[in-house]
């Protein structure tokens, strides 16, 4: 099996590439610009709350959260990049900067002794059983408490579908690098 786009696909992209770009509409502009004005308020709004109340960027609870929800708390080091959707260089910097703070340690992997475990300590455990009430206030007053549960149902769903696109088979995604 390849991975090469089928004849049709690459047809189609020779079409569109001797067509032109298909710019965006004013109300399609309008809402990408919407899109982008929110993520980047929000990604900031939870990382300063995560800083403030538990030393931490955002990324870095989202690891601990990947990890307290793994089966005993471990996971492969590529299986966790995949998870967070984080290349692995990315995730080895941010994997050291936890077991600085003892939160996380790593092991050989025992069926594989060039991979690695991510184990969430007890220490890291009660760091998220701390930050977690606060970070949820944070994301409810940020995204649902501003959203009708219909709008808050399109919103899930529109994100849904916009990430299986972007996660096709075969795709040459940083984190399977």
């Amino acid at each position: 099996m390849t991975n090469r786009p089928s004849e049709n696909a690459v047809a189609a992209e020779a079409r569109e590439a001797a067509a032109g770009p298909r710019w965006l509409t004013e109300a399609e502009q309008d809402t990408w610009q919407a899109y982008r004005h929110a993520y980047t308020l929000l990604e900031d709004q939870l990382d300063r709350q995560l800083q403030r109340d538990a030393g931490m960027p955002h990324i870095y609870y989202g690891l601990l959260v990947q990890l307290s929800e793994a089966p005993h708390r471990r996971m492969r080091m590529t299986e966790l990049a995949q998870h967070a959707k984080i290349t692995r260089s990315r995730l080895s910097h941010a994997i050291a900067r936890l077991e600085k703070n003892g939160w996380v340690r790593r092991e050989e992997c025992p069926s594989d002794k060039r991979g690695q475990l991510a184990i969430l300590t007890d220490d890291g455990l009660e760091m998220l059983r701390r930050s977690a009430p606060g970070h949820v206030a944070a994301v409810r007053a940020a995204v649902f408490d501003r959203l009708t549960p219909e709008q808050a149902a399109q919103f899930g769903e529109a994100c849904r579908i916009i990430a299986t696109g972007l996660q096709p088979a075969g795709a040459d995604l940083p984190w399977l690098r």
